[in-house]
């Protein structure tokens, strides 16, 4: 039987999942795969940098609840959050562009049910700002959060209280709200992560957070969570690799991604975290020093490299 590419470097104390309810909520967003569990890493990760960052970049902001904590508690001068998908892009060029208080009184005075919901989606958007609002409706009643294509209304939800289980109004104006506060230190671009990425990467004084949609390994979650799922981990990694900055990435944790961490010359720590089914699982943080991120092991390659055909790879000897 083939060996795992990583093993634990000692066997310390387990690291307990983050309790998600302890972390303040920003995002308009409920998603699969969030970032809340990361929070608390964030704060280590930021405030232990000898120079303060000017800028934190997050290539794949989805909910953005990183760049927002970033912003908020005060980590970094400012933030760019880039996003590709349409729908999720709508919601953050309102905000940012000065509407987030229409998109407030929208969600505040809108009466949540079903047939309201389904009248309301099968309008065309008349802009940039209803297609938020139509945005925040999926995510907030669709199954999961996800609005991609093929999902579908809550059932039974919590309670039994179907597609309301998600929908709390008060809350959502209020995060548009807090938002509007800071939006002085925020900027949005829709399009392409790695565009992005290239163009700050001689910036020592930009940093980067990466949480790409989880399609290595095999995986076939980001196929069904996100409209763009399609991702090049290999050419992510390699460009990742090359930042003049500092940079931190996020990952399920697979065979791929582990043998990509080393051929690439990262370090990667497994965190605890829980799903949406509270089923306990280990993600890998993945960066150039790990070193602040205390009481965690770092896994290290065994001998036998990642067999894959994409790469073309044989069994071989890792030094």
């Amino acid at each position: 039987m083939q060996r795992d590419l990583f093993a634990f470097e000692s066997q310390n104390t387990p690291v307990k999942p983050v309790n998600v309810a302890s972390v303040p909520q920003r995002s308009l967003f409920r998603y699969p795969g969030g970032k809340t569990w990361f929070i608390p890493r964030l704060r280590q990760w930021l405030q232990g940098r000898i120079a303060r960052p000017k800028l934190l970049i997050e290539p794949f902001v989805g909910g953005g609840i990183v760049s927002l904590t970033a912003v908020f508690e005060d980590l970094v001068d400012s933030v760019l959050m880039v996003e590709l998908d349409m729908e999720i892009a709508a919601v953050w060029e309102t905000i940012i562009a000065g509407k987030g208080e229409w998109l407030a009184r929208r969600i505040l005075t809108f009466e949540m049910t079903r047939e309201n919901a389904l009248r309301e989606l099968k309008k065309e958007p008349n802009g940039l700002h209803e297609t938020a609002f139509q945005t925040i409706i999926k995510n907030r009643t669709f199954h999961g959060g996800i609005v991609a294509a093929g999902s579908g209304f809550i059932k039974k939800g919590e309670s039994g209280k179907g597609i309301l289980s998600r929908w709390y109004p008060a809350t959502l104006a209020k995060r548009i709200r807090d938002i509007d506060l800071v939006l002085g230190r925020l900027r949005f671009y829709h399009g392409d992560a790695f565009e992005v990425i290239r163009n700050y990467r001689d910036d020592r004084d930009v940093v980067f957070f990466v949480d790409p949609p989880y399609t290595a390994g095999g995986k076939n979650a980001g196929n069904r969570l996100y409209t763009h799922f399609q991702v090049d981990h290999d050419l992510l990694f390699r460009v990742c690799s090359e930042l003049a900055g500092d940079v931190i990435m996020t990952y399920d944790n697979s065979e791929e991604v582990r043998y990509l961490a080393v051929k690439y010359g990262f370090e990667a720590k497994p965190i605890p975290m829980k799903n949406t089914h509270h089923a306990e699982m280990t993600e890998l943080v993945i960066g150039k020093n790990l070193s602040w991120m205390m009481g965690v092991d770092r896994v290290s390659e065994s001998s036998y490299a990642y067999k894959n055909k994409k790469y073309g790879l044989a069994k071989t000897q890792l030094v």
